[in-house]
C-alpha cells in the first residue's frame, strides 16, 4: 500500500497522475491514510515561500505518521543554504528525493523500498482512462500537459532551474491522451504547460503524425485538433498558461466560432514596461493592452484571467499606479495577485530597491480591491443571460440545487455558478453533465442561477 500527497499546481498534479498510473499498472494499491501505508510519496511545490513551508510541513507530517517517505516535485530540486539538498537538510530521514517530472526515478525508489507485488491483471487498471492513465481530478474534467519546462528566464522565477528548458510532448501522444480522456467521459479538457504558446518551439514546429495524418507540433494546430475532437462529445477545451505572443491571435477565431472555450489564462505579472524589463518578461505592457482589446473586438465573449505581482523590486508608486490603470482599461475578468516573495535563487532578489514587506502587502491589497471591482462589474453583466453550466455537485439529482461552472470558470481558481433548486419539478441534473441555467444574481466571485 502506498500513501500519496500531491501539492502544487496542475502541472505537478499531472506528474502525480503519471506516478499513480505506473503504481497501479504494476499492482501497487493506494492507501487512504498515511499511517496505513507501507510508504508515502509526497509530490512537492517549491515556488514561493508559503508553498515551500506547506511542502516541508507535509513531509514532516508523513514522516511522523508513517516514517517511510519518498519526496518528489519542484522542492526536490531546491538547494539549501550550504548548497546541499534542502529537503534532506530539513528532513534527513526521507528514503529518497527526486526533482519534478521524474516518474521513473520515483518508481525506482519505490521498487528499492517496497518490492513490486504480483498482479496477473496488469491491464485491468481501475479508475484509469486507458493510455491517459489515472487522474486525480473528478471524472468529468482532466488536465492535459503538453510540455515540460520553460525557455524564459524571468527574474522572479526559479521554475526553469527545477523543471529545465522547454520539452514539448510529441503531438501524436498528446492527441492520443486527449482522445482517451474524451472517450472515458471527460467533458472539460484543461490544456496546461509552463508556456502553452511556445508548444513546439524546441522541435522547430516539426511535423508529427496522428491517426496516420501529418500535424505540426504547434499550438494552433494542436488546439484545432483538440476542438474538432471535442465536438462530437460536446466537451470543452480550455487553455491555460498562454503567453500573449502574436501567434495567439490565430487562436481567437476558434474561440469566436465556439470550437474551443473563449477563455485565456495569461500570466501577465505587470503592465509597466520598466517593471516588465526588470522581470525579463517577453512583452511590453502597451502591446499586451492593445492585444487584449483586439481580442475583445474579435471575440466579445472572451474571458481573460491573469496573475500579477505587486511590490516587485524597484517598483515605484507611479509604476504601481500604471498597473491599477491597466486593470481598469484591460478589464481583466479574473485576477490573482502575489506580494513579491524573495524566493531563494531568484535573480530579482539582487535587483536594487527591495520594498518593505508591509508595502508589498499593502499594494497587493490595493490591487485586489481594484481587481475585485472590475470582476464584480463584469459578472453583473451576466445577470439575465442563460448559460451552459458544467455540473460539479448535484445533491438529490439537483432537486436541491447544486454547484457548477460556466465557460468563464476554471476549476478551483475562478468562481462557480450556484445552482438554485429548479423551478420545474421534472428538471434534474447530474455531476459531469451540462445544464442550461438562467443567471439571476451574483454573490462575490460567483454567479447564482436557476436551471431551466
Amino acid at each position: 500500500m502506498v500513501g500519496f500527497v500531491s501539492l502544487g499546481c496542475p502541472k505537478a498534479l499531472t506528474d502525480s497522475e503519471s506516478i499513480l498510473t505506473r503504481l497501479s499498472a504494476e499492482g501497487y494499491q493506494t492507501s487512504r491514510t498515511l499511517a496505513g501505508a507501507d510508504l508515502v510519496i509526497v509530490n512537492t511545490c517549491g515556488f514561493i515561500d508559503d508553498a515551500v513551508k506547506e511542502s516541508l510541513d507535509s513531509i514532516g507530517e508523513a514522516l511522523a505518521e508513517n516514517g517511510r517517505v519518498i519526496v518528489t516535485g519542484c522542492l526536490g530540486a531546491r538547494a539549501g543554504a550550504d548548497g546541499g539538498n534542502l529537503i534532506r537538510q530539513v528532513h534527513p530521514k526521507v528514503l529518497a528525493v527526486t526533482g519534478p517530472h521524474a516518474t521513473q526515478e520515483v518508481m525506482d525508489a519505490v521498487h528499492a523500498n517496497l518490492p513490486k507485488p504480483h498482479d496477473p491483471f496488469l491491464d485491468l487498471v481501475p479508475n484509469s482512462f486507458g493510455v491517459a492513465g489515472i487522474k486525480l481530478t473528478p471524472r468529468h474534467y482532466a488536465y492535459l500537459k503538453i510540455s515540460e519546462g520553460c525557455n524564459h528566464r524571468c527574474t522572479f522565477c526559479i521554475i526553469p532551474s527545477m523543471r529545465g528548458d522547454l520539452v514539448s510532448r510529441p503531438v501524436g501522444d498528446v492527441l492520443n491522451e486527449a482522445r482517451a480522456l474524451f472517450e472515458g467521459g471527460v467533458k472539460e479538457l484543461l490544456v496546461i504547460s509552463q508556456d502553452t504558446s511556445a508548444y513546439g518551439v524546441d522541435v522547430k514546429y516539426r511535423t508529427g503524425f496522428w491517426d496516420g495524418k501529418p500535424i505540426r507540433t504547434r499550438m494552433l494546430e494542436l488546439v484545432q485538433a483538440l476542438g474538432e475532437m471535442a465536438d462530437p462529445y460536446g466537451a470543452w477545451v480550455r487553455l491555460h498558461y498562454v503567453y500573449p505572443y502574436p501567434s495567439v491571435d490565430e487562436v481567437i477565431p476558434l474561440m469566436a466560432s465556439g470550437r474551443i472555450l473563449p477563455y485565456l489564462d495569461i500570466p501577465l505579472q505587470h503592465s509597466h514596461p520598466d517593471v516588465l524589463k526588470r522581470m525579463k518578461r517577453p512583452a511590453s505592457g502597451e502591446k499586451n493592452l492593445e492585444r487584449i482589446l483586439k481580442w475583445r473586438e474579435r471575440c466579445p465573449q472572451i474571458v481573460v484571467r491573469s496573475t500579477f505581482i505587486a511590490g516587485f523590486p524597484g517598483e515605484t508608486e507611479t509604476e504601481f499606479s500604471h498597473l491599477l490603470a491597466f486593470m481598469q482599461e484591460a478589464q481583466i475578468d479574473r485576477a490573482g495577485c502575489f506580494a513579491y516573495s524573495a524566493v531563494n535563487g531568484a535573480v530579482a532578489n539582487d535587483i536594487p530597491g527591495m520594498l518593505p514587506l508591509e508595502l508589498r502587502q499593502e499594494r497587493r491589497a490595493r490591487f485586489m480591491a481594484v481587481a475585485e471591482h472590475v470582476s464584480a462589474t463584469r459578472l453583473q453583466r451576466r445577470v439575465g443571460a442563460t448559460m451552459q453550466v458544467l455540473v460539479d455537485s448535484a445533491p438529490g439529482l439537483g432537486r436541491r440545487g447544486g454547484m457548477g461552472r460556466s465557460y468563464a470558470d476554471a476549476p478551483e481558481i475562478d468562481g462557480n455558478v450556484k445552482l438554485l433548486p429548479p423551478e420545474k419539478i421534472s428538471k434534474t441534473f447530474r455531476v459531469g453533465e451540462f445544464t442550461q441555467a438562467r443567471i439571476v444574481g451574483t454573490q462575490g466571485h460567483d454567479l447564482v442561477a436557476v436551471p431551466v
